[in-house]
C-alpha cells in the first residue's frame, strides 16, 4: 500500500466515486470519502463505474469534515488540495510520503474554511479557456504524478 491518500470531499456523482474507488484498487492508493455524499453509497451507478474492483479498493468513509478532519491531523498528514485556484502547478509541486491529496465536489468544490486547512493548493495547468477537467481524471493525474514523484507505483511483476 502506497503511503499516499486521495480523499474525495463529499463528492456528488457516484461514477467519479466509483471510478476514482477503483483506481485505489489498480494503484494501491488509499481513498477518504468526506461525507455527506451526494448519492447513495451503495448506488448501482457506483458499482457499475466501480464494477468488481471495489472489494478490493482500500476506504474509509468519514462522517463529516470534522471528523476527517480530526483523522488527518491525529496521523500527521499534509492535507494537499487541488483546485482550479492553486497557487502552485502539481507538475512543480514537491509531494511527499504521507500527503493526502482531495478533491472537491463536481457540483460546488469545497468550502473556503476546507480550502483554508489544506497546507498546500495546487492546480493542474491548463489552456485558458475550459473551466476544469472532470474530478476523477484530475484526480488521477495528479495522484500519478505523486506516485511518479515518490516512487510509489505498485512493482509490475508481468
Amino acid at each position: 500500500m502506497s503511503d499516499l491518500r486521495l480523499a474525495l470531499y463529499q463528492p456528488d456523482i457516484p461514477q467519479n466515486a466509483g471510478t476514482l474507488l477503483r483506481l485505489s484498487a489498480c494503484l494501491n492508493v488509499a481513498v477518504d470519502i468526506i461525507e455527506p455524499c451526494g448519492f447513495v453509497f451503495d448506488d448501482r451507478k457506483l458499482r457499475r463505474a466501480g464494477m468488481d474492483y471495489l472489494d478490493h479498493a482500500d476506504y474509509v468513509r468519514h462522517v463529516s469534515w470534522p471528523a476527517f478532519l480530526a483523522d488527518l491531523r491525529a496521523r500527521g498528514r499534509r492535507l494537499v488540495l487541488l483546485t482550479t485556484m492553486g497557487e502552485q502547478r502539481h507538475d512543480r509541486f514537491p509531494f511527499a510520503p504521507g500527503d493526502t491529496i482531495m478533491v472537491g465536489r463536481e457540483s460546488a468544490g469545497v468550502p473556503p474554511e476546507v480550502a483554508q486547512a489544506a497546507q498546500a493548493r495546487i492546480r493542474i495547468p491548463m489552456r485558458i479557456g475550459p473551466r476544469s477537467l472532470n474530478v476523477a481524471l484530475a484526480a488521477a493525474l495528479v495522484t500519478g504524478e505523486a506516485l511518479r514523484q515518490l516512487g510509489g507505483f505498485p512493482d509490475d511483476d508481468r
